[in-house]
């Protein structure tokens, strides 16, 4: 498990690398990049209640 430490180090580590303005453009990156995905994840969620739902029917109307 990462400690406190290493989180800090690796902090610093990133803050030198790519310098303190690269940064927050980075987390907005990543802000953005989660809520496309939240969007993706559901999208397919209502994708699929709608073809179970038209399966369900489906079945119905076989019967």
């Amino acid at each position: 498990m990462i400690g406190t430490n290493e989180l800090l180090i690796i902090a610093l580590v990133v803050l030198v690398l790519f310098g303190a303005s690269a940064i927050p453009k980075f987390a907005r990156s990543l802000g953005q990049a989660k809520k496309e995905f939240d969007k993706g994840v559901k999208e397919g969620y209502e994708d699929d209640k709608k073809s179970e739902a038209s399966s369900d029917d489906n079945k119905k109307n076989a019967s």
